[in-house]
C-alpha cells in the first residue's frame, strides 16, 4: 500500500472532485481538468501557485498544519479526510502499530452465546476474522465468507445480496481507505487492494477517487435467499484490545418483517449448528481469508 507520492495522488484526486462553483469560482473559459486548477486551490488555500505545485509533485515534504487546513477547506474535505490528509502529510506521526488478526476467546465467546443477532468481527483489510452462528447464515449465499470487498465486487452473489449495490460499493471502498489508514505498510491490505484493482475495475474506479469515510452505522436493503428482502442497521464497535478490530451487529427494527426475517435466519443457523457434530472447545469459527 506504500506510494512515492501518496500525498499527490491524494490531493489531485480530490481537487477533480471539486467544481469552481462548488469552490465559488467563476468559470467562463473551456476546462481541460475535471475539477479545480492547480492555480485555483493554492489561491483558495492562500499559498503561491509554486508551493502548491511542489506539494502534489512530492517535493514539499514538510508542510505545516496551517498549510494542511488551508487545503483541506479548499478541497472542501469533510473531517475523515482532512484527518487522511494530515496523516499522509506527516508519516512521521503515523503510530507504528501492527492489526491484530486473532478474535480473542473472550470476544467469540461474547457473539456466540450473549449476541442473538447477527455479529461479525472485522480487520483492517475488510477481511472477516470469526462470526457468530447468525452472522454466517447471514452471508450464506456467497461462495466464501472470506472478505466484504472481495464478496461485493468478485463474488456474483454480491449484485443479489446488496440491493444497492452502488451506494455499499461506495461506502465499501471509502470505509476501506478509512480503515487501512493507520497500516500503510500492511501486507494483507495491499494484497486485497491489488487483486481487487487488477480483478475490478469498478473498484479500481472507487479506489482512485481518494474518498475517505469510515462506516460506522448504516441502514442496508439486503436480500437473501431463504428470507427474501431485509432492512438491517448496522453498528460498527471498535474491539480497544484489538487494534484494527471492529465488531459489526446487525438489527432490525422491532415488529417489522425484516425483523421476523432475523428471526427466521437464528433459527435455521440453530438448525444447522444442531446437525453438525459438536465441536471441543468454544467460540466463534474464523472465517477463511482470501
Amino acid at each position: 500500500m506504500t506510494r512515492a507520492n501518496e500525498l499527490g495522488d491524494f490531493l489531485r484526486a480530490r481537487r477533480d472532485l471539486v467544481s469552481p462553483a462548488q469552490a465559488g469560482l467563476a468559470s467562463h473559459t473551456s476546462r481541460r481538468v475535471k475539477g479545480l486548477r492547480r492555480e485555483e486551490v493554492a489561491l483558495l488555500a492562500g499559498v503561491s501557485t509554486d508551493y502548491y505545485t511542489r506539494l502534489e509533485q512530492g517535493r514539499e515534504r514538510h508542510p505545516s498544519e496551517q498549510v494542511l487546513g488551508a487545503v483541506a477547506r479548499a478541497l472542501h474535505l469533510d473531517e475523515p479526510a482532512a484527518t487522511h490528509l494530515f496523516r499522509i502529510a506527516q508519516p512521521a506521526q503515523r503510530a507504528a502499530t501492527t492489526p491484530v488478526t486473532t478474535v480473542s476467546p473472550e470476544l467469540s465467546r461474547l457473539m456466540d452465546h450473549f449476541l442473538d443477532l447477527p455479529a461479525c468481527v472485522v480487520g483492517p483489510a475488510l477481511d472477516f476474522l470469526a462470526a457468530n452462528p447468525s452472522g454466517r447464515r447471514l452471508f450464506s449465499d456467497f461462495a466464501r465468507m472470506d472478505n466484504q470487498l472481495r464478496m461485493l465486487f468478485l463474488d456474483p452473489v454480491g449484485r443479489r445480496f446488496y440491493r444497492d449495490w452502488e451506494r455499499a460499493a461506495r461506502g465499501m471502498v471509502s470505509n476501506l481507505r478509512a480503515q487501512a489508514a493507520p497500516y500503510p505498510d500492511d501486507p494483507r491490505i495491499a494484497q486485497v487492494i491489488g487483486e481487487l484493482s487488477l480483478r475490478s475495475p469498478a473498484f479500481a474506479g472507487l479506489w482512485a477517487r481518494y474518498d475517505v469515510r469510515p462506516c460506522t452505522s448504516d441502514d442496508k436493503p439486503l436480500w437473501h435467499s431463504q428470507v427474501g428482502e431485509m432492512y438491517l442497521h448496522y453498528e460498527s464497535f471498535t474491539v480497544a484490545s484489538a487494534p484494527g478490530q471492529r465488531l459489526l451487529v446487525y438489527s432490525a427494527e422491532p415488529g417489522t418483517p425484516s425483523a421476523d426475517a432475523l428471526v427466521l435466519l437464528r433459527t435455521l443457523a440453530d438448525d444447522a449448528r444442531a446437525a453438525r457434530p459438536p465441536r471441543t472447545g468454544s467460540g466463534a469459527s474464523t472465517a477463511p481469508r482470501a
